[in-house]
Parts: structure tokens; sequence; C-alpha cells
């Protein structure tokens, strides 16, 4: 039987940019022995020289934005403008920690009975470390440099549509300098992850990717009794009271990334006072976004990564207009090649209705209507996902009351759910757990050892023998 090979598609035209054989067991026992030395290397390297490995990282990035930018709009279709700012958010990742991060890894010091005790953070050793195709860059880089300047090495099985920038990403870290292999690409499809988990040299991982792969990996995970983290699927809530006027940042929330995020706004809960008039504004908003080339600056919606996922959300948008939902705009496959849909919106949606239940992965909101405040954070957690959550409303004061109400793991009062490297990224629910970024996400990764010092031997006593 032929070996199935690892394409990379233009989906804006469908054109076949290159072609891959998958990685052989051979070889990838060799990569995995050569990462493992590599990464037993690395955890004897103090933090400040891991630091500068980060800031060549950071600054190759910077040096390769052109190149890189359209190396991730020719393989996943990202407008151009986007793809060029998911570079520059990589970079800074490496900047933040390459700057803050050796403070946040330091001894911390516990006064307690012994002469002196501390807490170290210890590099647990490979991660694995499986990524999705929407953000090919970021995705990886939100977490490589935490767990590489925590002593550890990383192994990268990348989404198999997005090869191209998989090797890419490797060559930044070979090139920063790092011992060959401690950032090691894997080639290989789907059936390599259970070998993956199963080996001994693969001490954690972290997955971002559906909440359905996410359950199947962390089985297997816990089989092997390996930690791990897991950025799962998302239907986050844009909850909007009636003092709000968001219509413009909604189509933003909604649409970047031609609407493929996890923390992409996709359920508009909207108080009933102002539901029809944001709805109005919201689908001339999206009506209004240019489509086609993504290499066009002008262009806000690029084309679906593939085929198949086009396919899923026209089901779920006919599923849910069969039950009673409206397209107010949108909705259609335009004429021509490439996996292009134009971005819909839909209004008299129920919580049940697929563009509410279930996560739609692609250019369609859905408004749904509720009659006042505790009833929009009622529709807004009653949902198998609890990723992020924006809040909108003038009222701060009303607002801080709200937020612990929500079920989510961010929760933006005003503002658009991003990610950040200064702040905790992750969800509760079926949308995983553990978290990436910040000070948590850095330590995600490390054995938590506490140290005690006693006094010298002929000193010692028992601390119930007084």
């Amino acid at each position: 039987m032929p070996v199935r090979q690892i394409t990379s598609i233009n989906p804006a035209t469908e054109e076949v940019l290159a072609r891959f054989d998958p990685y052989s067991p051979v070889a990838i026992d060799a990569a995995l022995e050569r990462a493992s030395t590599a990464a037993r290397q690395w955890r004897s390297t103090p933090v400040a020289v891991r630091a500068e490995h980060l800031k060549r990282a950071a600054a190759f990035l910077r040096a390769g934005r052109d190149r890189l930018a359209s190396l991730i709009t020719e393989e996943m279709g990202k407008p151009i403008a986007e793809a060029e700012a998911e570079v520059d958010k990589s970079a800074w990742c490496c900047e933040y920690y390459a700057t803050e991060g050796p403070e946040l890894l330091a001894r911390q010091p516990v006064a307690t009975a012994a002469t002196r005790s501390h807490i170290a953070f210890d590099p647990l050793g490979l991660v694995l470390a499986v990524m999705p195709w929407n953000f090919p860059l970021w995705q990886v880089f939100r977490f490589a440099p935490p767990a590489l300047l925590a002593g550890n090495g990383a192994v990268l099985k990348h989404a198999s549509n997005v090869p191209r920038c998989a090797l890419a990403i490797a060559d930044i870290w070979d090139r920063a300098g790092c011992p060959p292999g401690l950032f090691t690409t894997l080639l290989a499809g789907p059936d390599a992850a259970p070998g993956l988990i199963a080996d001994h040299r693969i001490h954690a991982l972290t997955l971002t990717g559906s909440t359905e792969v996410g359950a199947t990996v962390a089985a297997m995970a816990a089989h092997h009794l390996k930690p791990q983290v897991l950025e799962l699927g998302g239907s986050d809530p844009f909850i909007v009271l009636a003092d709000a006027d968001v219509s413009a940042a909604a189509v933003t929330a909604r649409m970047l990334n031609t609407g493929q995020s996890c923390i992409s706004a996709k359920r508009f809960i909207v108080e009933d006072a102002v539901v029809e008039e944001f709805t109005e504004a919201f689908a001339a908003g999206t009506a209004a976004l240019a489509v086609g080339n993504p290499f066009h600056r002008d262009v806000r919606i690029g084309p679906l990564a593939g085929s198949s996922l086009r396919t899923e959300l026209i089901g779920q948008v006919q599923r849910s207009t069969a039950a009673g939902a409206r397209v107010v705009t949108g909705g259609t496959v335009p004429d021509g090649p490439g996996y292009f849909y134009l971005p819909a919106v839909l209004d008299h949606v129920t919580p049940a209705m697929a563009v509410a239940a279930e996560e739609t992965f692609g250019p369609v909101a859905a408004v749904i209507t509720a009659k006042n405040p505790a009833h929009a954070i009622e529709i807004a957690n009653a949902t198998e996902f609890g990723l992020g959550a924006a809040l909108w409303t003038t009222d701060l004061d009303h607002a801080d009351r709200l937020v612990p109400s929500i079920d989510a793991g961010a929760v933006f009062i005003n503002g658009i759910v991003s990610s950040d490297p200064r702040l905790p990224f992750g969800g509760i629910k079926r949308s995983g757990y553990g978290r990436e970024l910040g000070a948590f996400g850095l330590r995600q990764f490390t054995n938590v050892k506490s140290v005690w010092v006693g006094p010298a031997q002929d000193e010692q006593t028992h601390p119930l023998s007084e």
C-alpha cells in the first residue's frame, strides 16, 4: 500500500504547493533520540543563555516577516495583513519570555522551620506539541518560547496541511543556535500520535485542536501518566448589554482569520432592547467585508483552509435555518476556485440550534436575543465550552459584578478576546485544561520542586521532639 503523502494546498486556488513523504518509524525514532540528547544538554544551560536564544529567534522572525507571512497566507489562506501580525506576535512572545522569564523561573524562597527552603522550577524533558493549522506560527510560538526557556525540548507534530510552516519553525530555532534537534519538527500523520505519546522519551504534551481529538489524546496521555495542556474548542459568547454600541468590534471579533479561531466570538447574545439595531449594523458591517485573494491588502475574508471545513459550515447553517434561524446576510458559496464562503450573520437563533450549540469554525455569526443581563449570562453559560467570553457595557461596576458568574477561562470587558504573552490562556469544561502563557504557562512544563535545607546533622532535632 503506497504511503499517503503530506500535501500542502493553496486553499484560495486549490493548487498543490508541495508534497512530502511522512517520516518513517526509523526516521521518527532517530529524531526523538536526537531531541532527547539535545534536551539533556539544554536543561543544564543557564536560563540567561537560553533567553539569548529566544532573542535570536525573535530577530529571525522579524527579519523573515515578509517571507513567513507569505508562507502562512499561501498555505492556509490567512489574509496577508493578519499573517504579518501573526509573525510579529510570535516574535513578541519570544522577546517577552527572554526579558521576563528568567525572573519568573527563579527560585522562590519560602519561610519554614528549615534553615532555608525554596521552590525550584525544573524542566520535565521533551514536550510533544500537537498543533493546528489556523495560526500555524502563533500556536507553536505560544508554546515553544516558555517551554524552551524552562529548559525543555520540543517535538512538533503540526497539522498535515501546513508542513512548510512546520519546517520553517524548526529552521528558526536551529538558526537561533539551539542544540541540534532541541526543537524538532516531525512530518507525520495522525496515526503517528499514539506511538509518540507512548514513547519513553516524551515526558509531557500540549495539544490545540478539537474537543473530540483532545479527549482521545488525553486518554492516551493519561494511560502513560504524562501531563498535558489541552486548548480545545470554543463557542465564545459576545454579550451586548443595552447600553453598548459595538457592531464594528463585533465584526472583527467574529471574522478575524476568516472566523477560524477557537477564541473568536461565535454567539452574539444581545439584550432585547437593542438586538434589532445591533443585528442591522452587524450585518451591514459583515456584508461590507472584501472577500477574495488573501494576498490583496483590502481583503478581510480569505478562503477556509479546506473543503471539508466549508462543507461542515454549510451543514450547520442549513440545519439552523431549518430549525427557524434566518440568514440576514451572506451564507453562500461564490463562483470560482478556492474554499470561499460569504460571511454570514444569522438571527432568530436559539441556543439549541447548530450554529449556537456547536463550534462554528468559519465566518458565521449567530445572534441570540436575551431578555436582560441575567438571561444573557444564563445563555452564555449554557454550553459545553468555556474558553473565552466578551462582555460589553458602559457600566463597569455592573460588569465587575457579572464577571464571576461567567464560565470561561478569560473574560474581556469591552474588548475582543485575544491571547497575550503576559496573561495565562486556557479554558474550562470541554474547552480543555492547563494554561499557556504568562507565569502559569512558563511553569506548566516544570517540576515544581520543594527544597528543604535543615541544619547541620549534629544540630538536627525532630519537629515533634520538643
